[in-house]
């Protein structure tokens, strides 16, 4: 009897598109507000910031993915190349990213929700989404390839009549000369301290730019779609978060907001009247829907992988209903979480999350020097370049955004972190033995997504 393997039939058209879907280009004018507000009006620059930092690292996920070409993630990576109790910490930090990733996506749709709506407190809109999310999850109906494409092309629409709007507003108040204009980069409000921060939020439109990396087993060609999907992932969504960004900063320099969390709404109702701003609405509301609906299925898989080898009880977590084969209990832990929206604003969340991000983004560029050194001591000549010089930029970058997060959102990371030492030492018999192996991990979140 044979055991059955995953199938190649994926090419770089497939991965790159599937990127660009996990990245929901539509998130750049979700945050937009934030971003303005917290650059100071130059919420280009934050882009291309993080733009950079992500191209460095995609480098790095690339050469990971040609050394490792089987389904994996920062935390494989780092395990083979550095050591696994590391590679464990890394995979405790991106369980902070799909575990509070649907607590974030659930508070900014609110946030828009509570910005049209005045009258409904947001928290009640807060628990809606969760219900509707966890029960759907239990269900177990979950988001199809197909629709993930209609989801692509809508959300791809909704941003390209919202360039178009905003181009015609811009010409008609300040005529095609002020479509060219350096103040959406720097301005006097602005700083590199202020850019800097910026990035470190905007970080968060690029969450999913490596998952490509875990559909390496099944993938034509992995060792070369799979490096190159991943750069124009990057490249690609950076791109429109730049573009995008730059036009809406445009219509509303500066980064004063009566309210930043929604600001892109106001936009909409300012450059395409009330049918236009109802559409916006409805399509940053699905979107938030669809995304959040599939991040919680992420979430509870990642859980259920670890609790199956045993990094978590595998009493609680491990096990799926009979009734519904869904890991319920893990669905439902992720809805309580998601409570927390209700006491958070949407700055803190997207930092919080970001800390494990940079976290994992950081030690998956000190893997490939770690991965060179290796193989130079076994006699393997290495381009030191790629694989020395590159990932150090970026790890120093990656380092630097981190330390620019919000205060207490390190505060909260750190915490987190420290959490994770004290599991580390309880399932190694303190450090002495090797954590369980965590490689289908990652597979089973973005199956879930897919």
């Amino acid at each position: 009897m044979t055991t059955p393997t995953l199938t190649r039939t994926l090419k770089l058209p497939s991965l790159v598109l599937f990127g660009l879907a996990y990245l929901t280009p539509l998130i750049v004018l979700a945050i937009f507000g934030l971003i303005a507000e917290t650059t100071g009006g130059a919420a280009p620059s934050a882009y291309l910031v993080a733009m950079v930092a992500m191209l460095f690292t995609a480098h790095s996920y690339g050469r990971m993915a040609v050394a490792y070409p089987v389904a994996g993630s920062a935390y494989t990576y780092v395990r083979r190349s550095i050591d696994p109790r590391v590679g464990f910490l890394v995979g405790w930090a991106i369980l902070l990213d799909y575990l509070f990733l649907p607590m974030v996506i659930w508070l900014i749709g609110s946030s828009y929700l509570s910005a049209q709506f005045p009258g409904v407190p947001m928290w009640l809109w807060i628990v809606a989404f969760i219900l509707i999310t966890t029960v759907l999850n239990i269900l177990g109906i979950k988001v199809a390839d197909k629709a993930n494409y209609v989801l692509m092309a809508f959300q791809l629409l909704v941003i390209v009549f919202f360039v178009v709007l905003a181009i015609g507003n811009v010409v008609s108040t300040s005529g095609a000369g002020g479509l060219a204009s350096t103040e959406p980069f720097f301005n006097s409000t602005s700083s590199f301290a202020t850019i800097s921060a910026g990035a470190a939020i905007a970080a968060y439109s690029f969450l999913g730019f490596d998952a490509v990396t875990t559909l390496t087993e099944e993938t034509v060609d992995p060792r070369r779609n799979v490096p190159r999907a991943i750069m124009l992932i990057a490249l690609i969504g950076g791109g429109i978060f730049v573009a995008v960004s730059y036009v809406t900063q445009l219509v509303h320099p500066g980064g004063v907001f009566e309210d930043s969390a929604s600001a892109a709404s106001a936009i909409a109702l300012q450059i395409g009247g009330q049918l236009f701003g109802a559409v916006f609405l409805a399509g940053l509301v699905v979107a938030q829907f669809a995304s959040g609906l599939a991040a919680q299925a992420s979430a509870s898989r990642l859980i259920y992988a670890m609790g199956r080898d045993s990094v978590l009880p595998k009493a609680v977590f491990g096990r799926l209903s009979a009734k519904f084969h869904t890991p319920v209990v893990n669905l439902v832990v992720t809805g309580i979480v998601g409570l927390i929206a209700i006491f958070l604003d949407v700055a803190t969340s997207t930092s919080f999350i970001n800390f494990g991000a940079f976290t994992a983004f950081t030690l998956v560029n000190a893997s490939v020097v770690f991965h060179y050194v290796r193989r130079r001591r076994a006699g393997e000549q290495l381009n030191a370049v790629s694989y020395v010089a590159v990932p150090a930029v970026g790890a120093i970058i990656c380092a630097y955004l981190l330390s620019q997060l919000d205060s207490n959102a390190i505060t909260l990371g750190l915490s987190w972190l420290a959490l994770g030492v004290v599991v580390l030492a309880l399932i190694t018999r303190g450090f002495r033995a090797a954590p369980p192996e965590m490689t289908t991990t990652e597979k089973a979140t973005v199956e879930a997504a897919a």
